[in-house]
Formats: C-alpha cells, structure tokens, sequence
C-alpha cells in the first residue's frame, strides 16, 4: 500500500514570518515547499499564496516570477555565467531591459554582500558564497515569499550562520521566508517552526 507524500496537511503562514520546516529524512518537508511553490501538483487540496490561488501551471510560473524566490541545498548556479548573469536569469522574460537587468542583479548581489565577487563565475566562489548568489538571484525580482529547501545543508558551520543571518535580515525587511530544514539551530532561529512526519504535520499549524 503506498503511502501519500503529504498526508491530510494543512498549513497557514503568515506574511512577514520566518517559517521552519524540519522532520526526519524522507517525511515529506521537502514536497510540502515545493507544492507551496506550486513545483509538483496535488492530487487533492489547493495551495493559496498572497491572496491568489494558482489553477494551472501557467497560473504557477507566474506567480513565481512575479511574487516567489527559490533557494535550494544546490545552488544550481550556471558555471559559464557570472554571478551577476547568473543573478539576472530569472528576470529575463520579465524585465525587458539588459541594463535594468543588469543594475538589479548587482544590487542584489550587493545586498548578500557579494558586489566584490559580481563578475566571477562560480568555480571561483566558495561554497558558501555560491549560496549567498543563488540567495542574490532569487531575490531578484523582488519577491514578497522566500522558500529555501535545506540552503544551509552542503555548508560549513560558518558559512550557515552567514546564510542564516541574511535569510533573517530579508525576514526583517518584510519578506515571508520558509525554510526546509533538518538542523534545529537553525529552525531555532525561525519566528516558528513546525515538524512534518510521514506526510503529516505535528506541532501546530
């Protein structure tokens, strides 16, 4: 008998709170972050994000290049891009003008504080510098939610606290971020946090 990724699951967050996710390896914390992102479809219930409640997949990209940011464990950086092109990969589409695109995207890197490092291609970055880019690029577009699947997963002690601190700094500026995580000094840092187990959710709601 198969057992459901996510199981019954109801969860409300807040705008403006910084959300942990944590449970065992495999209990569905990961496929609830990407349903909410509206990456992968549900075979029963709805996902409403900021008021709107997507019905296709074409309702789902655009709601994400408009109003979501995505982190994930691999940064997925590209290794022929620069950080600042790698950072204005999700406005293409969206912002018409190179320059803008440009000027956004080194902003953003400024704000993780990588300007220095703007024109390096990721085999020159540290790990954890390569995170702070993939955090550079999804915010982008500006995002009013930010979900992160284990971003401080593949890094050192230090290098999470630095990706920890800025994920709150953007929580304090008013982004909504939710994180995925399975250590608990970091969701210790989260507004709330919640456990997933066997696709169910424990701990509140």
């Amino acid at each position: 008998m198969e057992h459901p990724a996510l199981d019954d699951l109801s969860l409300d967050v807040a705008r403006g709170e910084m959300l942990a996710i944590t449970g065992p390896s495999g209990s569905g914390k990961s496929t609830a972050l990407y349903a909410m992102a509206g990456l992968i479809g549900l075979d029963a219930g709805t996902v409403t994000c900021l008021g709107v409640t997507p019905r296709s997949r074409a309702d789902w990209a655009r709601l994400r290049a408009e109003k979501i940011g995505l982190v994930f464990q691999d940064d997925w950086l590209l290794p022929t891009l620069t950080a600042t092109q790698n950072v204005e990969t999700p406005m293409i589409g969206v912002v018409a003008s190179a320059r803008e695109r440009a000027e956004r995207a080194r902003a953003a890197l400024e704000r993780v504080g990588l300007a220095a490092h703007a024109d390096r291609h990721p085999a020159g970055l540290s790990g954890g510098e390569r995170q702070r880019v993939a955090i550079a690029r999804a915010l982008a577009n500006a995002p009013e939610v930010l979900l992160a699947d284990e971003p401080t997963g593949e890094l050192d002690v230090a290098n999470s606290a630095n990706v920890v601190d800025l994920l709150k700094a953007l929580n304090a500026s008013g982004t909504t971020v939710v994180i995925v995580t399975h250590d608990m000094g970091v969701a210790a840092q989260c507004t709330r946090a919640v456990q997933i187990v066997d696709g169910k959710l424990e701990g509140g709601q």
